[in-house]
Protein backbone atom coordinates (compact mmCIF):
# COMPACT_ATOMS: atom_id res chain seq x y z
CA UNK A 1 0.00 0.00 0.00
CA UNK A 2 1.46 3.64 -0.73
CA UNK A 3 0.74 5.94 1.96
CA UNK A 4 -0.15 9.74 1.82
CA UNK A 5 3.55 10.50 2.65
CA UNK A 6 5.07 8.49 -0.56
CA UNK A 7 2.59 10.18 -2.48
CA UNK A 8 3.25 13.56 -1.32
CA UNK A 9 7.23 12.47 -2.16
CA UNK A 10 6.91 11.39 -5.38
CA UNK A 11 5.19 14.49 -6.64
CA UNK A 12 8.28 16.89 -4.95
CA UNK A 13 10.56 14.74 -6.41
CA UNK A 14 9.17 14.30 -10.24
CA UNK A 15 7.08 17.04 -10.80
CA UNK A 16 8.08 20.25 -12.38
CA UNK A 17 9.40 23.40 -10.64
CA UNK A 18 6.21 25.43 -11.41
CA UNK A 19 3.42 22.41 -10.24
CA UNK A 20 1.63 22.75 -7.22
CA UNK A 21 2.35 20.39 -4.40
CA UNK A 22 -0.24 18.58 -1.95
CA UNK A 23 2.65 18.39 0.79
CA UNK A 24 3.01 22.54 0.51
CA UNK A 25 -0.64 23.51 0.02
CA UNK A 26 -2.04 26.48 1.69
CA UNK A 27 -4.27 23.99 3.44
CA UNK A 28 -8.06 24.42 4.49
CA UNK A 29 -9.75 26.96 6.57
CA UNK A 30 -10.06 24.87 9.23
CA UNK A 31 -7.38 21.86 9.44
CA UNK A 32 -8.54 18.57 8.85
CA UNK A 33 -6.69 15.39 10.18
CA UNK A 34 -4.63 14.12 7.29
CA UNK A 35 -6.25 11.05 4.99
CA UNK A 36 -3.93 8.16 5.02
CA UNK A 37 -3.83 7.17 1.25
CA UNK A 38 -4.78 10.49 0.24
CA UNK A 39 -3.37 13.61 -1.20
CA UNK A 40 -5.23 16.83 0.24
CA UNK A 41 -6.00 17.39 -3.63
CA UNK A 42 -7.48 13.74 -4.21
CA UNK A 43 -9.81 14.59 -1.15
CA UNK A 44 -10.88 17.16 -2.40
CA UNK A 45 -12.02 15.82 -6.02
CA UNK A 46 -13.42 12.98 -4.01
CA UNK A 47 -15.88 15.24 -2.36
CA UNK A 48 -16.05 16.99 -5.30
CA UNK A 49 -17.95 14.18 -6.60
CA UNK A 50 -19.81 12.77 -4.09
CA UNK A 51 -21.30 16.31 -3.93
CA UNK A 52 -25.07 16.67 -4.53
CA UNK A 53 -24.41 19.58 -6.96
CA UNK A 54 -22.02 17.28 -8.99
CA UNK A 55 -25.15 14.93 -9.39
CA UNK A 56 -27.55 17.86 -10.22
CA UNK A 57 -25.38 18.89 -13.22
CA UNK A 58 -26.72 16.10 -15.57
CA UNK A 59 -30.13 17.94 -15.62
CA UNK A 60 -28.42 21.35 -16.34
CA UNK A 61 -28.19 22.90 -19.61
CA UNK A 62 -25.01 23.22 -21.51
CA UNK A 63 -26.49 24.91 -24.76
CA UNK A 64 -29.52 23.87 -26.69
CA UNK A 65 -32.87 24.48 -24.77
CA UNK A 66 -34.84 20.73 -24.09
CA UNK A 67 -32.97 19.23 -27.10
CA UNK A 68 -34.14 16.70 -28.73
CA UNK A 69 -32.02 13.32 -28.75
CA UNK A 70 -29.99 11.88 -26.49
CA UNK A 71 -26.62 12.90 -27.49
CA UNK A 72 -26.51 16.78 -26.96
CA UNK A 73 -24.46 17.91 -23.85
CA UNK A 74 -25.07 18.41 -20.87
CA UNK A 75 -23.31 20.61 -17.93
CA UNK A 76 -22.68 17.39 -17.03
CA UNK A 77 -20.94 16.12 -19.84
CA UNK A 78 -19.26 19.37 -20.35
CA UNK A 79 -17.70 18.93 -16.98
CA UNK A 80 -16.54 16.38 -17.69
CA UNK A 81 -15.07 16.86 -21.20
CA UNK A 82 -13.07 19.20 -19.78
CA UNK A 83 -11.55 17.65 -17.38
CA UNK A 84 -9.99 15.04 -19.80
CA UNK A 85 -8.86 18.26 -21.55
CA UNK A 86 -7.25 19.36 -18.43
CA UNK A 87 -5.90 16.19 -17.40
CA UNK A 88 -3.92 15.78 -20.50
CA UNK A 89 -2.54 19.23 -20.62
CA UNK A 90 -1.53 18.55 -16.63
CA UNK A 91 0.02 15.49 -17.71
CA UNK A 92 2.06 16.31 -20.44
CA UNK A 93 3.52 19.20 -18.46
CA UNK A 94 4.13 17.54 -15.66
CA UNK A 95 2.09 18.86 -13.32
CA UNK A 96 -0.22 17.84 -10.96
CA UNK A 97 -2.73 16.17 -11.86
CA UNK A 98 -4.96 15.46 -9.34
CA UNK A 99 -5.53 19.26 -8.56
CA UNK A 100 -6.64 19.79 -11.76
CA UNK A 101 -9.05 17.41 -12.29
CA UNK A 102 -10.51 18.37 -8.86
CA UNK A 103 -10.87 22.16 -10.29
CA UNK A 104 -12.02 20.91 -13.15
CA UNK A 105 -14.85 18.84 -11.79
CA UNK A 106 -15.65 21.60 -9.47
CA UNK A 107 -15.42 24.87 -11.73
CA UNK A 108 -19.21 24.57 -13.20
CA UNK A 109 -21.00 23.52 -9.87
CA UNK A 110 -22.72 26.78 -9.77
CA UNK A 111 -24.02 27.02 -12.91
CA UNK A 112 -28.02 27.92 -13.12
CA UNK A 113 -30.79 26.01 -15.06
CA UNK A 114 -31.10 27.09 -18.25
CA UNK A 115 -27.78 27.52 -18.94
CA UNK A 116 -25.87 31.35 -19.36
CA UNK A 117 -30.13 32.63 -20.35
CA UNK A 118 -30.73 31.39 -16.61
CA UNK A 119 -27.39 33.09 -15.62
CA UNK A 120 -28.14 36.20 -17.06
CA UNK A 121 -31.79 36.53 -15.17
CA UNK A 122 -30.33 35.94 -11.99
CA UNK A 123 -27.65 38.79 -12.53
CA UNK A 124 -30.56 40.75 -14.07
CA UNK A 125 -33.04 40.13 -10.53
CA UNK A 126 -30.37 39.13 -7.88
CA UNK A 127 -29.08 42.34 -5.96
CA UNK A 128 -25.47 42.54 -6.41
CA UNK A 129 -26.11 40.31 -9.96
CA UNK A 130 -25.06 36.89 -10.38
CA UNK A 131 -21.94 35.16 -11.54
CA UNK A 132 -21.39 31.05 -12.26
CA UNK A 133 -17.82 30.73 -10.81
CA UNK A 134 -18.71 32.78 -7.32
CA UNK A 135 -21.30 30.89 -7.26
CA UNK A 136 -19.28 27.34 -8.09
CA UNK A 137 -17.19 28.74 -4.83
CA UNK A 138 -19.92 29.23 -2.61
CA UNK A 139 -21.27 25.94 -3.11
CA UNK A 140 -18.48 24.23 -2.37
CA UNK A 141 -17.71 26.68 0.81
CA UNK A 142 -21.51 27.20 1.95
CA UNK A 143 -24.25 25.16 0.32
CA UNK A 144 -23.10 21.81 0.51
CA UNK A 145 -22.28 19.85 3.36
CA UNK A 146 -19.66 17.35 4.69
CA UNK A 147 -19.07 15.62 7.88
CA UNK A 148 -22.71 17.10 8.92
CA UNK A 149 -21.14 20.70 8.69
CA UNK A 150 -21.82 23.50 6.33
CA UNK A 151 -19.11 23.70 3.14
CA UNK A 152 -16.54 21.10 1.86
CA UNK A 153 -13.63 22.87 3.34
CA UNK A 154 -11.50 22.19 -0.02
CA UNK A 155 -8.02 23.42 -0.35
CA UNK A 156 -7.05 27.14 -1.24
CA UNK A 157 -5.54 26.18 -4.43
CA UNK A 158 -9.29 24.47 -5.55
CA UNK A 159 -10.68 27.08 -4.17
CA UNK A 160 -8.88 29.91 -5.83
CA UNK A 161 -9.29 27.39 -9.09
CA UNK A 162 -12.62 27.05 -9.27
CA UNK A 163 -13.28 30.98 -8.44
CA UNK A 164 -10.65 31.79 -11.56
CA UNK A 165 -11.87 29.61 -14.48
CA UNK A 166 -13.45 32.16 -16.63
CA UNK A 167 -13.30 35.34 -18.51
CA UNK A 168 -9.80 37.61 -17.95
CA UNK A 169 -9.15 36.13 -14.61
CA UNK A 170 -6.20 34.17 -13.93
CA UNK A 171 -5.75 31.49 -10.69
CA UNK A 172 -3.14 31.91 -8.96
CA UNK A 173 -1.81 28.12 -9.92
CA UNK A 174 -0.99 26.84 -13.16
CA UNK A 175 -3.42 23.50 -13.04
CA UNK A 176 -6.15 26.63 -12.34
CA UNK A 177 -5.07 28.06 -15.24
CA UNK A 178 -4.71 24.72 -17.78
CA UNK A 179 -8.85 24.41 -16.19
CA UNK A 180 -9.84 28.06 -17.65
CA UNK A 181 -8.42 27.54 -21.59
CA UNK A 182 -9.25 23.68 -21.36
CA UNK A 183 -13.12 25.04 -20.51
CA UNK A 184 -12.84 27.25 -23.85
CA UNK A 185 -11.12 24.25 -25.65
CA UNK A 186 -14.21 22.06 -24.68
CA UNK A 187 -17.08 23.83 -24.79
CA UNK A 188 -16.14 25.74 -28.13
CA UNK A 189 -15.55 22.29 -29.71
CA UNK A 190 -18.47 20.61 -28.25
CA UNK A 191 -20.52 23.09 -29.11
CA UNK A 192 -19.82 22.93 -32.40
CA UNK A 193 -20.73 18.99 -32.63
CA UNK A 194 -23.93 19.69 -30.99
CA UNK A 195 -24.93 22.77 -33.67
CA UNK A 196 -23.52 20.93 -36.59
CA UNK A 197 -25.82 17.77 -35.28
CA UNK A 198 -28.88 19.91 -34.46
CA UNK A 199 -28.43 21.20 -38.09
CA UNK A 200 -27.83 24.78 -36.44
CA UNK A 201 -24.80 25.19 -38.96
CA UNK A 202 -23.06 23.10 -41.35
CA UNK A 203 -19.35 22.06 -41.09
CA UNK A 204 -18.71 24.27 -44.45
CA UNK A 205 -19.78 27.68 -42.18
CA UNK A 206 -17.29 27.45 -40.08
CA UNK A 207 -14.67 29.81 -40.79
CA UNK A 208 -11.72 28.68 -42.84
CA UNK A 209 -8.86 30.64 -40.71
CA UNK A 210 -9.66 28.40 -37.53
CA UNK A 211 -10.34 25.56 -39.57
CA UNK A 212 -7.22 25.99 -41.86
CA UNK A 213 -5.24 25.81 -38.73
CA UNK A 214 -6.90 23.73 -35.86
CA UNK A 215 -8.25 21.00 -38.50
CA UNK A 216 -11.87 19.89 -39.66
CA UNK A 217 -12.71 16.94 -37.17
CA UNK A 218 -13.61 17.54 -33.96
CA UNK A 219 -11.16 15.28 -32.93
CA UNK A 220 -8.24 17.01 -34.98
CA UNK A 221 -9.49 20.27 -33.64
CA UNK A 222 -9.13 19.11 -29.95
CA UNK A 223 -5.75 17.52 -30.35
CA UNK A 224 -4.20 20.34 -32.40
CA UNK A 225 -4.89 23.42 -29.19
CA UNK A 226 -4.06 20.86 -26.33
CA UNK A 227 -0.70 20.23 -28.44
CA UNK A 228 -0.40 24.28 -29.20
CA UNK A 229 -1.39 25.00 -24.99
CA UNK A 230 1.90 22.84 -23.96
CA UNK A 231 4.40 23.39 -26.88
CA UNK A 232 3.70 27.05 -25.52
CA UNK A 233 3.84 26.79 -22.04
CA UNK A 234 6.50 24.10 -21.48
CA UNK A 235 8.95 25.55 -19.02
CA UNK A 236 7.08 28.58 -18.66
CA UNK A 237 5.03 29.79 -15.42
CA UNK A 238 2.46 30.71 -17.68
CA UNK A 239 -0.72 28.28 -19.54
CA UNK A 240 -1.54 30.05 -22.84
CA UNK A 241 -1.82 29.33 -26.40
CA UNK A 242 0.75 31.31 -28.99
CA UNK A 243 -1.03 34.32 -30.48
CA UNK A 244 -1.66 33.12 -34.01
CA UNK A 245 -3.87 29.76 -32.22
CA UNK A 246 -5.29 31.95 -29.82
CA UNK A 247 -6.61 34.30 -32.06
CA UNK A 248 -7.88 31.07 -34.20
CA UNK A 249 -9.51 30.17 -31.58
CA UNK A 250 -11.30 33.81 -30.97
CA UNK A 251 -12.45 33.51 -34.15
CA UNK A 252 -13.77 30.62 -33.98
CA UNK A 253 -15.79 31.63 -30.27
CA UNK A 254 -17.07 34.98 -31.89
CA UNK A 255 -18.74 32.80 -34.89
CA UNK A 256 -19.87 30.42 -32.18
CA UNK A 257 -21.69 33.70 -30.31
CA UNK A 258 -23.35 35.01 -33.75
CA UNK A 259 -24.04 32.32 -35.32
CA UNK A 260 -25.57 29.07 -31.88
CA UNK A 261 -25.01 30.98 -28.72
CA UNK A 262 -27.31 33.95 -29.65
CA UNK A 263 -29.10 32.86 -32.45
CA UNK A 264 -32.58 32.81 -32.97
CA UNK A 265 -33.05 29.42 -34.13
CA UNK A 266 -31.11 27.49 -30.83
CA UNK A 267 -32.69 29.95 -28.77
CA UNK A 268 -35.74 31.20 -29.70
CA UNK A 269 -37.38 34.38 -28.45
CA UNK A 270 -40.50 32.63 -26.97
CA UNK A 271 -38.20 30.09 -25.13
CA UNK A 272 -36.08 32.75 -23.99
CA UNK A 273 -39.15 34.43 -22.56
CA UNK A 274 -40.05 31.15 -20.89
CA UNK A 275 -37.28 31.18 -18.91
CA UNK A 276 -37.34 34.48 -17.66
CA UNK A 277 -40.69 33.94 -16.33
CA UNK A 278 -39.94 30.58 -15.02
CA UNK A 279 -36.63 31.65 -13.09
CA UNK A 280 -38.28 35.19 -12.08
CA UNK A 281 -41.55 34.11 -10.92
CA UNK A 282 -40.08 31.33 -9.05
CA UNK A 283 -37.27 34.06 -7.07
CA UNK A 284 -40.39 36.36 -6.11
CA UNK A 285 -42.18 33.49 -4.67
CA UNK A 286 -39.83 32.57 -2.55
CA UNK A 287 -38.82 35.82 -1.41
CA UNK A 288 -42.64 36.47 -0.39
CA UNK A 289 -42.55 32.94 0.70
CA UNK A 290 -39.18 31.95 2.43
CA UNK A 291 -40.92 29.36 4.70
CA UNK A 292 -41.91 27.11 1.53
CA UNK A 293 -37.91 26.77 0.74
CA UNK A 294 -36.37 23.19 2.17
CA UNK A 295 -34.79 23.46 5.81
CA UNK A 296 -31.65 24.17 5.20
CA UNK A 297 -32.11 27.38 2.78
CA UNK A 298 -34.45 28.77 5.20
CA UNK A 299 -31.82 28.51 8.34
CA UNK A 300 -29.52 30.12 5.79
CA UNK A 301 -32.01 32.60 4.79
CA UNK A 302 -31.78 33.84 8.69
CA UNK A 303 -28.25 34.08 8.55
CA UNK A 304 -27.42 35.53 5.44
CA UNK A 305 -30.90 37.20 4.30
CA UNK A 306 -33.32 35.72 2.25
CA UNK A 307 -32.49 37.10 -0.90
CA UNK A 308 -29.36 35.37 -0.97
CA UNK A 309 -31.63 32.08 0.25
CA UNK A 310 -33.69 32.20 -2.27
CA UNK A 311 -30.65 33.17 -5.15
CA UNK A 312 -28.91 29.93 -4.12
CA UNK A 313 -32.31 27.79 -3.92
CA UNK A 314 -33.27 29.21 -7.29
CA UNK A 315 -29.24 28.47 -9.29
CA UNK A 316 -28.97 25.31 -7.77
CA UNK A 317 -32.46 23.94 -8.96
CA UNK A 318 -32.09 21.43 -12.67
CA UNK A 319 -34.07 22.39 -15.23
CA UNK A 320 -36.77 19.73 -15.24
CA UNK A 321 -37.05 20.61 -11.32
CA UNK A 322 -37.90 24.35 -11.86
CA UNK A 323 -40.34 23.20 -14.47
CA UNK A 324 -42.12 20.83 -12.38
CA UNK A 325 -42.12 23.23 -9.29
CA UNK A 326 -43.10 26.47 -11.39
CA UNK A 327 -45.93 24.06 -13.04
CA UNK A 328 -46.94 23.31 -9.25
CA UNK A 329 -47.12 26.71 -8.37
CA UNK A 330 -48.45 28.38 -10.84
CA UNK A 331 -50.27 26.37 -13.28
CA UNK A 332 -53.61 25.65 -12.30
CA UNK A 333 -55.26 22.16 -11.88
CA UNK A 334 -58.28 22.19 -14.38
CA UNK A 335 -60.08 19.35 -11.97
CA UNK A 336 -58.87 20.54 -8.76
CA UNK A 337 -57.98 24.28 -8.84
CA UNK A 338 -54.70 25.90 -8.41
CA UNK A 339 -52.54 22.95 -6.96
CA UNK A 340 -51.07 25.29 -4.02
Amino acid sequence: MRKREELEEKELRELSLFASKAAVSRGRAEEEEPCPFRTCFQRDRDRIIHSKAFRRLMHKTQVFLSPEGDHYRTRLTHTLEVTQVARTIARTLNLNEDLTEAIALGHDLGHTPFGHNGESVLNAICPGGFRHNEQSLRVVDVLEYHNGRRGMNLTFEVRNGILNHTGNLKAKTLEGQIVGISDRIAYINHDIDDAIRSGVIRQKDLPSGPIELFGERHGDRIANMIENVVMNSDGKNEIAMDREHAEQLNVLRDFMFKNVYKSRSVKKEEDLAKVEVVLTSLYNYFLSHPEKMPDDLRELGKDEGTEIAVKDYVAGMTDRYAVSLYTDIFVPDMTYGYRK
